[in-house]
């Protein structure tokens, strides 16, 4: 049950950015879940590998190196799927950062 309403809490937010970060564009619905299911897929995998492999930089920028990894899985989410376009690193950065406030305020409500 926890994990549809995770799933349904980044679909939203994830609409919410496409409706309101210029760059961010989702075609349909099931896209959208499809991208949600997707990111929380590749922020499971990938990320922590790269967490891990960019430690030294990450550890020199005081953490915001966070930041670009956090816009590159949701570029890298938009790249696997079609239907999901993004303009470019500020639209994704953008894009990260709706999206994790929106999640992080809905979870928080759960």
């Amino acid at each position: 049950m926890m994990f549809l309403a995770r799933l349904v809490i980044s679909a939203m937010s994830l609409g919410l950015a496409a409706l309101l970060v210029p760059g961010f564009h989702i075609n349909d619905g099931l896209t959208l879940f499809e991208a949600a299911f997707l990111l929380g897929i590749i922020n499971a995998i990938v990320k922590p590998i790269l967490i891990v492999l960019t430690f030294p930089i990450t550890l020199l920028t005081l953490g915001l190196f966070l930041m670009v990894i956090n816009a590159g899985m949701i570029a890298l989410t938009a790249w696997m799927l079609p239907g999901f376009t993004i303009d470019g690193f500020g639209s994704a950065l953008l894009g990260w950062l709706m999206v994790a406030i929106v999640s992080s305020l809905a979870t928080r409500l759960l």
